[in-house]
């Protein structure tokens, strides 16, 4: 006879899942997604992190652009993210360039440096100025994947660190697009 066990003894019983955490290079997840011709939903974009990479917190970086993009930022802390804002000077405002990088580079590096608890590091971006951090990450065992927005979109030199450190968004488009 079969002994019934509670969810909640069964789940204590199970080994602790990961905590992952992601940084997303908001401004090139846009152009990314955009140059494929769909665009994400933000709230399942948060879903696939959790559920795919057990992704615990998740940074959203973008260049600030004003007031007037409230609904957006609004949008984006309702589907979970933590908004890491890039302050720019008036003569940059409505230029392409979010200039995000450095920015999640040091936020990275600080986790590291201070021993904040966690597994490892997911980074959604296309951008190969990652690279040198992945590297790094890689070797100190706290790197699980470089998501790129699409397959056009994607610098090649994740590809000698080997398919098991990257994967296209543009894959799961299916599960991740903004239905209007």
């Amino acid at each position: 006879m079969t002994k019934y066990v509670p969810m909640e003894v069964f789940k204590a019983s199970l080994p602790p899942l990961p905590k992952n955490c992601a940084f997303i290079d908001g401004q090139n997840l846009n152009l990314g997604t955009r140059e494929d011709g769909w665009s994400v939903d933000y709230l399942k974009l948060r879903t696939y992190l959790a559920e795919k990479y057990n992704v615990t917190e998740a940074h959203y970086f973008l260049g600030f652009v004003s007031n007037q993009e409230q609904d957006l930022y609004t949008n984006l802390q309702k589907a979970g993210f933590i908004l890491d804002f890039r302050e720019h000077s008036s003569a940059l405002k409505g230029k392409k360039k979010g200039n995000v990088d450095c920015d999640i580079v040091f936020s990275v590096m600080k986790k590291l440096v201070e021993k904040e608890e966690f597994d490892k590091v997911i980074i959604v971006s296309a951008d190969g100025d990652y690279f040198k951090l992945v590297d790094y990450l890689v070797k100190k065992g706290k790197f699980e994947k470089i998501l790129f927005p699409s397959k056009h979109y994607a610098s090649s030199l994740y590809k000698k660190l080997g398919s098991e450190y990257y994967d296209y968004l543009d894959n799961n488009k299916h599960k991740l697009i903004h239905v209007k």
